[in-house]
């Protein structure tokens, strides 16, 4: 397998809790984490028509932003969201934010335990400070509407034109006042990722 070079540059975690939205204080605040990896990209200028080799060396990152995030938020207790995303530099394409599908959903996948839901995923290409939504789903039942959301994450100084900023996010807990109905947490059974 030949070498990527995914140098890199810099790591960023962003932390935030809700308490209420206008309404009573919930009893417990919602809180919602991201962390960025700001990588070389080794595709930059140029056109590659075979990347899926490149996703298996991104694997380590994965497993360590992971790790890192799950860290960051207090443990793996209560974590029941999540989503991931890309931001390519301008000298990319959008099928670069692409190599991301495996090693970051699956990382998150095997830390987090049972998780069957789709990894909710979005991807853009940008320049210094772009600002993505991350969409956030529930882990186990995408049908869960209280975990519908989104983590708009930016980087001041990233992407640069040959660089990627591969995302992950987790969520503790449904949107603060959620009351949208549909299928709540407690009728989860998460057999198939949708229920």
């Amino acid at each position: 397998m030949p070498l990527y070079d995914f140098t890199l540059r810099k790591i960023q975690i962003t932390l935030d809790e809700t308490y209420h939205e206008g309404g009573p204080v919930a009893l417990t605040p919602r809180s919602r984490g991201a962390i960025v990896a700001v990588v070389k990209n080794p595709f930059a200028g140029r056109y590659e028509p075979n990347l899926l080799p490149a996703m298996e060396a991104l694997k380590p990152l994965g497993l360590m932003l992971t790790d890192r995030l799950i860290a960051a938020m207090g443990g793996r207790e209560g974590i029941d969201g999540y989503g991931k995303g890309a931001i390519i530099g301008a000298r990319g394409e959008l099928e670069h934010g692409a190599l991301w599908h495996l090693p970051g959903g699956y990382a998150m996948r095997e830390r987090l335990g049972t998780s069957r839901a789709i990894v909710p995923s979005a991807k853009k290409v940008g320049t210094l400070g772009t600002m993505l939504d991350v969409p956030i789903g529930h882990i186990n039942a995408a049908y869960v509407r209280g975990h519908f959301d989104a983590f708009t994450v930016s980087v001041t100084d990233a992407p640069r034109d040959d660089e990627i900023a591969f995302i992950l996010a987790m969520t503790r807990g449904a949107r603060v006042h959620s009351r949208m109905a549909g299928l709540e947490l407690a009728d989860v059974k998460g057999e198939d990722g949708l229920r």
